[in-house]
């Protein structure tokens, strides 16, 4: 399955769409300025500690307290905590740990409030984003994951994921890290250093120790409530975690995150820089047409063209997907069949929604009701089949006798959110009308400003498709070639499916927006 990337640099921030076989599986938005996101180090504060929970409320700095459990003290929690005194102190001159004195681990059922207390300075790790009204939920057993591998402090352990499955890689890989493995450190390895090199297991592994460094210089003068360290920005993370050999082009729209890019290549060895294709288009997913698909796969129905249908519907406490026919299968000889032909249809279409979506939780889905035991089971194991690729973990239970599968997976952020519904045509969404046809005047309006307040002699008009049409109609004697000659200038019309119907934006030959305000 061939898979492409493509980073799309907007005025709003950069969004990284993941395609196989040309179709939408991921999408993921940086902004630029989202806080907690997870893999962010921070100083907290212990706000109080609830017995009844075995929990306690941690301040780092977020509107709501994040929520740490005893489960996710980790084993050398003490040791840990040891070190963060002695380095916030400047009693720690280096960030070697080979030769730290390590504690005994803490009981696996044990209480909270015998290793925390209020006002007590923890060092974390943000597992879980905030979630609706819900604050991060934070991990003590701090680690840095890298592209193959994930560096644990005061550890001694080296472990595999466990979808390598091949015993003779599996020894391999465990005697190479044994013999690199840094003293006083621990190693995951992550399924896709499988096959992979010495050279670039050991470029990976010397990346973390140099971030444990960072840790440790920042940490000498943290404060509560503030980031010690931030995990790698987003294009940078979904390179790490999605770069596969089956990834055959890299499309970016932007000279400086190329370079990026490259340079992410070029240290990790995961892939040939010439895959990297830079375009000048100012919108790549509406160049792609991958804002179609969002808008299709994001809304509250899914169309499937076999003419099968998703009702997607999400509630506090769980997502409830329901399963439709939209008519009789060809091929089937019955209602059972039927049944079956529609629910193995929407497989698929399931399993990539709920990547898409980065939908988690509890989710129940409504199947089309088979009577026969055999049928159910060809649907349990299909679903899960579709699951395979997906990184987050879950949990798939078999039909109930009411037809429907539950299941779990795993929720470290919010769902996805994307509006797929365009405001009012007229209004704009205020409720008041605006004559349409005073569009052009409007626009007119906005190239004499530019011509005779800026001097520009080449622009750029970026409008909806349908618009584009109606200044583009008749060429000779078109909108565009009056607004040429009225103003003397040259302006090129492209249609973007995402704007709004009569939202424009005018671009200069560098394509940057100088749309007047």
């Amino acid at each position: 399955m061939d898979a492409e990337l493509v980073i799309n640099s907007t005025p709003k921030g950069v969004d990284i769409a993941v395609l196989e076989d040309g179709q939408l599986v991921e999408l993921h938005r940086d902004r630029g300025d989202v806080q907690y996101a997870v893999g962010d180090i921070y100083v907290g504060r212990v706000r109080k500690v609830m017995p009844n929970l075995n929990a306690g409320f941690v301040d780092v700095g977020h509107g709501k307290d994040a929520f740490l459990h005893h489960s996710d003290l980790g084993p050398q929690y003490k040791t840990q905590q040891t070190w963060v005194k002695r380095v916030m102190s400047g009693k720690q001159p280096t960030a070697d740990i080979s030769k730290f004195k390590r504690e005994e681990d803490i009981e696996r059922k044990g209480k909270m409030k015998d290793y925390v207390s209020a006002s007590q300075l923890v060092l974390v790790q943000v597992a879980k984003e905030p979630i609706s009204t819900k604050g991060p939920r934070l991990t003590a057993e701090v680690s840095l994951p890298g592209r193959y591998l994930v560096l644990v402090p005061f550890s001694d352990k080296v472990s595999m994921s466990s979808r390598i499955k091949g015993e003779k890689e599996r020894n391999r890989l465990r005697r190479l890290m044994q013999s690199i493995q840094p003293p006083g450190f621990g190693i995951i390895v992550r399924t896709v250093a499988e096959n992979k090199g010495s050279a670039d297991l050991h470029t990976d592994l010397q990346d973390l120790v140099d971030r444990w460094q960072k840790l440790y210089a920042n940490l000498k003068s943290a404060k509560p409530g503030k980031r010690v360290l931030g995990e790698v920005n987003q294009v940078s993370a979904v390179l790490r975690d999605v770069m596969t050999k089956s990834c055959t082009a890299i499309h970016v729209n932007d000279p400086r995150l190329s370079d990026e890019v490259k340079e992410f290549l070029a240290q990790s060895t995961s892939g040939d820089e010439a895959m990297v294709k830079l375009s000048r288009v100012k919108d790549l997913f509406n160049d792609m047409s991958i804002h179609r698909q969002i808008k299709a796969a994001f809304g509250r129905q899914v169309n499937l063209r076999s003419g099968s249908y998703l009702v997607i519907e999400q509630t506090e406490a769980m997502h409830v997907i329901d399963v439709n026919s939209g008519g009789r299968k060809k091929g089937a000889s019955s209602q059972e069949e039927n049944a079956l032909l529609t629910n193995l249809d929407v497989v698929p279409e399931i399993a990539r929604v709920l990547r898409l979506r980065d939908m988690g939780g509890i989710i129940a889905i409504d199947f089309i009701d088979m009577a026969k035991r055999e049928h159910n089971k060809q649907l349990t194991d299909a679903l899960k089949e579709a699951m395979k690729g997906d990184k987050a973990k879950h949990n798939i239970a078999s039909p109930s006798r009411f037809g429907v599968v539950e299941m779990t997976r795993q929720r470290v952020r919010d769902v996805a959110q994307v509006v797929t519904t365009d405001a009012c045509p007229s209004c704009n969404g205020s409720g008041k009308v605006e004559a349409s046809i005073l569009i052009t005047d409007k626009i007119a309006s906005a190239l004499k400003y530019l011509v005779e307040g800026e001097n520009r002699k080449r622009m750029t008009l970026m409008v909806h498709p349908l618009l584009e049409a109606y200044v583009q109609q008749g060429w000779w004697k078109s909108i565009r070639r009056a607004w040429e000659k009225e103003f003397a200038i040259k302006i090129a019309v492209e249609s973007n499916s995402n704007l709004e119907f009569l939202e424009y934006h005018v671009y200069n030959a560098l394509g940057e927006d100088i749309t007047p305000d």
